[in-house]
């Protein structure tokens, strides 16, 4: 890709996971890469590997996209040095385990601040250029959690149905620009830090449930729908079936999905103390591309041997 052709493109929660993929992915193709987070360290660091991996240039903007202003200073920032902003990833989210009772309000609160309304705040500062233009693309980062409902996320799982909520109202909102697009991607089980990074009230670690893929199959899906747009995008061979079970059988569904929950998506051989993780202030030393959390097979044998415990106590 010439200089010219470069596209000017967002990366929020650039600094690890799913949006530090994305801004590599892009950077490789040669883009201007602008990647946001909250932590300034660990996005410098990521900014330098866009460099290396080839992009037209790679500006760092540490911003809490909980904070409106803070994201509309950042997108005038962005306009002022590159121009138009041709494309966001919008990746940027914060978890959090626990019964919804036993999750403290402030990490509930900020959750869903986060990741809902920080996706507000991004559509609000990006659509009017992009309107007026006619051009552009939003990709909003969902979850498969988006379409269901696991026990022990409810922070999560409550912000991710509204943000796929707001994407489908955006694409109502927007029909009238034909080269203005949003777009909802859903990943299943990434292997990211995110997990190890949440805030947990559970007792346990929560992992990626199987099956895992990796965030660089993510931002591939991410980057293509730049090219080719589609409304809504699910990445992970387990994402389907899910959704189905949870809305065909539902019955089934919700006597299932806890005992699942607690053997695939958690790894009891590892105990987690009440913490806040990095919801309340970035954790530098968590940002990293992958989880590396290992094979899940030791962790759903442990789950599976302390379940039948529990069982045959009672």
């Amino acid at each position: 890709m010439s200089e010219q052709d470069a596209r000017v493109v967002v990366v929020t929660g650039a600094s690890s996971g799913i949006g530090l993929a994305t801004a590599l992915a892009a950077a490789e193709r040669g883009d201007h890469v602008v990647l946001l987070a909250r932590g300034a360290g660990a996005l410098a660091d990521a900014a330098a590997q866009c460099r290396a991996a080839g992009a037209a240039s790679a500006l760092d903007l540490p911003t809490d996209v909980a904070d409106d202003a803070a994201v509309r200073a950042t997108f005038a920032e962005v306009t002022a040095r590159l121009g138009p902003v041709d494309a966001v990833v919008h990746s940027a989210g914060l978890a959090a385990y626990g019964r919804l009772e036993e999750v403290p309000a402030e990490i509930f609160d900020r959750v869903v601040h986060t990741n809902l309304l920080g996706s507000v705040n991004i559509a609000r500062a990006l659509l009017p250029g992009m309107r007026a233009r006619n051009a552009g693309t939003l990709v909003q980062i969902g979850s498969l959690i988006g379409y269901i409902a696991p026990p022990y996320m409810s922070a999560y799982a409550v912000s991710k149905w509204g943000v796929r909520g707001l994407a489908r109202l955006l694409q109502v909102e927007n029909v009238d620009r034909d080269g203005v697009h949003i777009s909802h991607l859903s990943p299943g089980g990434i292997d990211t830090p995110i997990y190890l990074q949440a805030a947990n009230y559970l007792g346990w670690v929560g992992r990626p449930p199987p099956p895992v893929v990796k965030p660089e199959r993510v931002a591939r899906a991410a980057l293509r729908l730049l090219d080719h747009p589609r409304p809504r995008i699910q990445v992970g061979p387990g994402n389907w079936p899910t959704i189905w079970g949870f809305t065909l059988f539902p019955a089934v569904f919700d006597r299932i999905v806890t005992p699942l929950f607690e053997v695939a998506a958690t790894d009891v051989r590892r105990a987690a103390v009440d913490v806040p993780g990095n919801v309340l202030g970035p954790v530098p030393e968590g940002n990293r591309l992958h989880g590396s959390q290992g094979s899940p097979v030791a962790s759903i044998a442990a789950g599976l041997r302390a379940r039948l415990g529990r069982r045959r106590r009672h």
